[in-house]
Protein backbone atom coordinates (compact mmCIF):
# COMPACT_ATOMS: atom_id res chain seq x y z
CA UNK A 1 0.00 0.00 0.00
CA UNK A 2 2.78 2.26 0.73
CA UNK A 3 4.39 1.84 -2.45
CA UNK A 4 1.02 2.69 -4.08
CA UNK A 5 0.27 5.66 -2.04
CA UNK A 6 4.25 6.83 -3.24
CA UNK A 7 4.17 6.15 -6.86
CA UNK A 8 0.50 7.62 -7.61
CA UNK A 9 2.06 11.34 -6.91
CA UNK A 10 5.44 10.33 -8.06
CA UNK A 11 4.28 9.57 -11.29
CA UNK A 12 1.50 12.24 -11.73
CA UNK A 13 4.10 15.00 -11.13
CA UNK A 14 6.11 13.24 -14.07
CA UNK A 15 3.41 13.43 -16.28
CA UNK A 16 2.71 16.54 -15.82
CA UNK A 17 6.09 18.15 -16.15
CA UNK A 18 6.27 15.97 -19.34
CA UNK A 19 3.32 18.20 -20.45
CA UNK A 20 4.55 21.24 -19.35
CA UNK A 21 2.30 24.32 -21.58
CA UNK A 22 3.52 24.50 -24.62
CA UNK A 23 0.79 27.19 -25.91
CA UNK A 24 -2.94 27.51 -25.96
CA UNK A 25 -3.82 27.03 -29.54
CA UNK A 26 -2.33 25.43 -32.01
CA UNK A 27 -0.26 27.09 -34.17
CA UNK A 28 1.57 28.18 -30.82
CA UNK A 29 1.75 24.20 -29.44
CA UNK A 30 3.30 24.01 -33.04
CA UNK A 31 6.05 26.78 -32.57
CA UNK A 32 6.68 25.34 -28.74
CA UNK A 33 7.14 21.99 -30.27
CA UNK A 34 9.40 22.96 -33.51
CA UNK A 35 11.38 25.47 -30.92
CA UNK A 36 12.05 22.41 -28.85
CA UNK A 37 13.54 20.40 -31.91
CA UNK A 38 15.67 22.94 -32.62
CA UNK A 39 16.93 23.81 -29.04
CA UNK A 40 17.92 19.81 -28.89
CA UNK A 41 19.52 19.50 -32.11
CA UNK A 42 22.07 22.19 -31.13
CA UNK A 43 22.55 20.37 -28.00
CA UNK A 44 23.02 16.89 -29.89
CA UNK A 45 24.97 18.54 -32.40
CA UNK A 46 27.46 20.23 -29.80
CA UNK A 47 27.54 16.97 -27.62
CA UNK A 48 27.60 14.65 -30.56
CA UNK A 49 28.91 16.20 -33.95
CA UNK A 50 28.66 12.94 -35.92
CA UNK A 51 25.24 13.45 -35.64
CA UNK A 52 24.74 15.74 -38.35
CA UNK A 53 25.51 13.66 -40.74
CA UNK A 54 23.66 10.82 -39.44
CA UNK A 55 20.59 13.14 -39.97
CA UNK A 56 21.64 13.92 -43.22
CA UNK A 57 21.42 11.09 -45.09
CA UNK A 58 18.47 9.33 -43.05
CA UNK A 59 15.10 9.01 -44.24
CA UNK A 60 13.70 11.35 -41.53
CA UNK A 61 14.27 11.63 -37.91
CA UNK A 62 11.96 12.47 -34.65
CA UNK A 63 12.92 14.70 -30.98
CA UNK A 64 11.58 14.51 -28.02
CA UNK A 65 10.58 15.98 -24.69
CA UNK A 66 10.59 13.18 -22.46
CA UNK A 67 9.83 12.87 -19.05
CA UNK A 68 10.54 9.33 -17.16
CA UNK A 69 10.26 8.13 -13.59
CA UNK A 70 11.37 4.56 -12.41
CA UNK A 71 10.00 3.49 -9.03
CA UNK A 72 11.71 -0.13 -7.85
CA UNK A 73 10.10 -2.30 -10.52
CA UNK A 74 7.87 0.00 -12.58
CA UNK A 75 8.98 2.33 -15.19
CA UNK A 76 6.46 5.41 -16.78
CA UNK A 77 7.39 7.66 -19.35
CA UNK A 78 5.70 10.90 -21.21
CA UNK A 79 6.43 13.46 -23.26
CA UNK A 80 5.71 15.13 -26.94
CA UNK A 81 7.70 15.59 -30.04
CA UNK A 82 7.55 16.22 -33.88
CA UNK A 83 9.11 13.60 -36.57
CA UNK A 84 10.97 15.00 -39.84
CA UNK A 85 11.18 13.61 -42.71
CA UNK A 86 13.54 14.27 -45.87
CA UNK A 87 11.36 16.49 -47.37
CA UNK A 88 11.12 18.68 -44.39
CA UNK A 89 7.05 17.25 -43.77
CA UNK A 90 6.43 17.64 -39.77
CA UNK A 91 4.15 14.84 -37.79
CA UNK A 92 3.60 16.05 -34.60
CA UNK A 93 3.68 13.08 -31.64
CA UNK A 94 2.78 12.49 -28.20
CA UNK A 95 4.67 9.39 -25.92
CA UNK A 96 3.75 7.72 -23.29
CA UNK A 97 5.29 4.26 -21.83
CA UNK A 98 6.12 2.09 -18.86
CA UNK A 99 8.62 -0.95 -18.26
CA UNK A 100 9.42 -3.35 -15.94
CA UNK A 101 13.03 -3.72 -14.14
CA UNK A 102 14.95 -2.79 -11.83
CA UNK A 103 15.17 0.72 -10.97
CA UNK A 104 15.19 4.30 -9.12
CA UNK A 105 14.71 7.75 -10.41
CA UNK A 106 12.89 10.55 -12.28
CA UNK A 107 14.71 12.39 -14.98
CA UNK A 108 13.35 15.01 -17.93
CA UNK A 109 15.34 13.99 -21.07
CA UNK A 110 15.25 14.57 -25.03
CA UNK A 111 15.54 12.07 -27.70
CA UNK A 112 16.75 11.86 -31.16
CA UNK A 113 15.36 9.11 -33.15
CA UNK A 114 17.05 8.85 -36.61
CA UNK A 115 15.27 6.70 -38.86
CA UNK A 116 17.84 5.00 -41.96
CA UNK A 117 15.00 3.45 -43.92
CA UNK A 118 11.79 4.74 -44.93
CA UNK A 119 9.60 1.83 -44.07
CA UNK A 120 10.78 2.16 -40.44
CA UNK A 121 10.25 5.94 -39.85
CA UNK A 122 6.83 5.07 -41.73
CA UNK A 123 6.01 2.52 -39.42
CA UNK A 124 6.97 4.06 -36.62
CA UNK A 125 4.95 7.37 -37.44
CA UNK A 126 1.72 5.06 -38.54
CA UNK A 127 2.36 2.84 -35.71
CA UNK A 128 4.13 3.91 -33.43
CA UNK A 129 5.28 1.05 -30.79
CA UNK A 130 8.75 0.54 -29.74
CA UNK A 131 9.73 -2.29 -27.47
CA UNK A 132 13.26 -1.26 -26.31
CA UNK A 133 15.79 -2.86 -23.69
CA UNK A 134 17.48 0.35 -21.52
CA UNK A 135 20.01 0.36 -18.82
CA UNK A 136 20.92 3.87 -16.98
CA UNK A 137 22.35 5.63 -14.69
CA UNK A 138 22.07 9.45 -14.36
CA UNK A 139 22.36 12.36 -11.86
CA UNK A 140 22.13 15.70 -13.66
CA UNK A 141 21.21 19.30 -12.78
CA UNK A 142 21.43 21.36 -15.95
CA UNK A 143 24.83 21.48 -17.32
CA UNK A 144 26.47 19.35 -13.95
CA UNK A 145 26.82 15.88 -13.74
CA UNK A 146 26.38 13.10 -16.12
CA UNK A 147 24.65 10.33 -17.48
CA UNK A 148 25.56 7.13 -18.71
CA UNK A 149 22.62 5.19 -21.27
CA UNK A 150 22.17 2.66 -23.27
CA UNK A 151 18.54 2.39 -25.48
CA UNK A 152 18.19 -0.46 -28.23
CA UNK A 153 15.65 -0.86 -30.22
CA UNK A 154 14.43 -4.61 -30.97
CA UNK A 155 12.10 -3.46 -33.51
CA UNK A 156 13.48 -1.16 -35.71
CA UNK A 157 16.34 0.00 -37.59
CA UNK A 158 17.11 3.35 -35.58
CA UNK A 159 19.98 5.23 -33.63
CA UNK A 160 18.57 6.99 -30.72
CA UNK A 161 20.14 9.60 -28.41
CA UNK A 162 18.94 10.86 -24.96
CA UNK A 163 20.43 13.95 -24.18
CA UNK A 164 19.26 14.23 -20.26
CA UNK A 165 17.95 17.96 -18.86
CA UNK A 166 18.14 16.78 -15.21
CA UNK A 167 17.20 14.78 -12.92
CA UNK A 168 18.74 11.34 -10.57
CA UNK A 169 18.01 7.63 -12.18
CA UNK A 170 19.34 4.20 -11.46
CA UNK A 171 17.80 1.72 -14.13
CA UNK A 172 17.52 -1.34 -15.87
CA UNK A 173 14.14 -1.85 -17.36
CA UNK A 174 12.75 -3.49 -20.53
CA UNK A 175 9.78 -1.72 -21.72
CA UNK A 176 7.62 -0.59 -24.68
CA UNK A 177 6.82 3.18 -25.29
CA UNK A 178 3.50 4.04 -27.59
CA UNK A 179 3.95 7.03 -29.90
CA UNK A 180 1.19 8.62 -31.62
CA UNK A 181 0.06 11.03 -33.58
CA UNK A 182 -1.11 14.66 -31.98
CA UNK A 183 -4.11 15.00 -33.60
CA UNK A 184 -4.56 18.58 -32.36
CA UNK A 185 -1.40 19.50 -34.22
CA UNK A 186 -1.28 17.92 -37.56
Amino acid sequence: MALRTLTAPLGLALLLSACTSTGDTPAEKRQAVLQMQQQTLARLYAKHPGARTKIANAYGYGVFDLANQNLILLSTSGGYGVLTDQAGHHTYMRMGGGGIGFGLGIKDYSEVVIFKHKADFERFRDFGWDASAQAEATAKANDNGGDVAANQSVDLDVTTYQLTESGIALQATIGAAKYWRWDELN
